[in-house]
């Protein structure tokens, strides 16, 4: 203690509370996660099985995506799978481009939950 008394400095009493700036930076991060739901025609199978498919940022894992489904949608999420699509290349005549990759998620939610995302 004396030592910090040479330089002027105090010892600091525990951590400061987070801000409200801080707390909604976290919540539109969690919400960054999650691009869009990913409707296709196994994706309306799966929903049949309670699982629903995303596409989600390439840094999110499956604690973060757990989490942003939970909060957006008010659900218990049960499990999460993830897939990275890798880019293909494509070609139309002449003309050669790629198509981008993305990483989507398959989420569980627990039994008797559901999101209305899907056309009906």
């Amino acid at each position: 203690m004396s030592a910090l008394k040479v330089f002027g400095r105090q010892k600091s009493e525990g951590k400061p509370a987070k801000s409200a700036t801080t707390q909604l930076k976290a919540a539109v991060s969690m919400s960054s996660h999650i691009s869009s739901p990913h409707i296709t025609e196994k994706a309306t199978d799966l929903a049949s099985k309670n699982q629903y498919v995303f596409i989600v940022s390439r840094q999110a894992n499956k604690s973060e995506i757990a989490r942003a489904v939970g909060k957006m949608y008010n659900v218990n999420v049960k499990g999460v799978r993830i897939v990275n699509v890798h880019a293909k290349k494509m070609r139309l005549g002449r003309i050669q481009g790629v198509k981008t990759g993305y990483k989507k998620a398959m989420v569980k939610l627990a039994e008797g939950q559901k999101i209305d995302i899907l056309p009906t």
